[in-house]
């Protein structure tokens, strides 16, 4: 179940990252020489009248499109290729950029598309941002909150619906912040300290969040149009990417364990749990994994697109490429780094197996 399903999510969003590059790299007229599913061994291809080989590799973790004059699969710049019209290095810096963020960007709209098709087809929900009730252990109603205050901005920061405050406060437990709220017509300011939760899904899964501990009244679903429903989709898009901003943030200050970190082997455990719900929670959960996929894509290390735009970013401010030996050292450091990460999250994954449980 979880292979099935780690193929089924992962699979698909590897291919179309890829394709992306692939595409816009031919729209710019760049001839790609590899389209690999996967690293490692060939398993199985085929080349098209093009010269590109199609190919299907052994390590289902990954792909890459290498384009003509790439060194390898980490579009390292060949110092030896020839100066041709068709090679990648051969590009205008803007038509070299936009085929690396052609990757990210792609997984990003399938997500949005994921999102839209849902917001289109069930609407959304609305709460209004008054208070209805209190959870049994409650961070706002020991600060003083009550039944019927409406919730009017947290940290300055407004709230005009109910699910604004999630945000807010499902990334921050233990953080000490100020509301905002109306009480039979007079505005008040109270801090709060927001309540630690450690929550379990139904297959034993848990995470830690802040919670407030407040319910709203009764939510209703409205229904939306095809435009409000793209619109609502990059914004759930955009909100879950900063989400994962600042998840990297507190893991890297210490507000959050490393151990929270998870790779392929989770992602695969996901996965299978999530098909066992039905097609729909799947598609939902492929959408989050494209998402994350586009985030850790454009992290600013080598090897990743995101170290590569950074090179194009110092080009455009040194007007020259950075140098053959600079590249090569950080492309060397940029790979150790996701080596590193990759052993840590793997380690990570394995110790929350179900095994190594009590």
């Amino acid at each position: 179940m979880w292979i099935v399903g780690f193929l089924l999510v992962l699979g698909p969003l590897v291919t179309v990252h890829e394709l992306g590059h692939y595409l816009v790299g031919r729209w710019f007229g760049v001839k790609a020489d590899a389209f690999s599913i996967g690293f490692g061994k060939e398993l199985t291809g085929w080349t098209d009248r093009r010269g590109t080989r199609w190919k299907l590799a052994t390590i289902p973790l990954g792909g890459y499109v290498q384009f003509k004059g790439d060194m390898n699969p980490a579009s390292m710049p060949n110092p030896d290729a020839p100066i041709e019209f068709d090679t990648f290095q051969c590009k205008p810096l803007w038509q070299r950029a936009l085929i690396v963020l052609a990757g990210p960007m792609t997984n990003l709209l399938v997500a949005v598309a994921i999102f839209a098709s849902f917001n289109f087809a069930y609407g959304k929900v609305e709460a209004h941002n008054e208070i209805g009730s209190f959870a049994e252990v409650s961070a706002a109603r020991d600060a003083g909150l009550r039944e019927g205050d409406l919730i009017k901005a947290i940290d300055s920061e407004k709230i005009e619906d109910f699910a604004d405050i999630g945000p807010m406060v499902m990334m921050y437990p233990g953080r000490e912040v100020e509301i905002t709220f109306e009480r039979g017509g007079v505005e008040q300011v109270l801090p709060v300290v927001i309540g630690e939760s450690i929550e379990s899904d139904r297959f034993g899964n848990e995470s830690r969040i802040g919670r407030l501990g407040v319910y709203s009244q009764e939510p209703e679903f409205v229904p939306v149009g095809p435009v409000e429903s793209v619109t609502l989709a990059f914004d759930q898009s955009i909100g879950l990417m900063e989400m994962m901003v600042t998840g990297i943030k507190q893991i890297i200050i210490g507000d959050r364990s490393i151990k929270e970190l998870g790779g392929p082997i989770k992602i695969a455990k996901y996965s299978g749990e999530q098909m066992s719900l039905g097609p729909l929670a799947l598609v939902s959960f492929a959408a989050l994994i494209s998402i994350n996929l586009a985030f850790i894509n454009l992290l600013p290390i080598p090897a990743l697109d995101g170290g590569h735009l950074a090179f194009y970013a110092a080009e455009a401010v040194r007007r020259k490429p950075v140098g053959p030996r600079g590249q090569e050292w950080a492309y060397r450091t940029g790979v150790a780094l996701v080596l590193m990460l990759m052993v840590v999250v793997t380690v990570n994954d394995i110790v929350s197996l179900p095994i190594f449980g009590s």
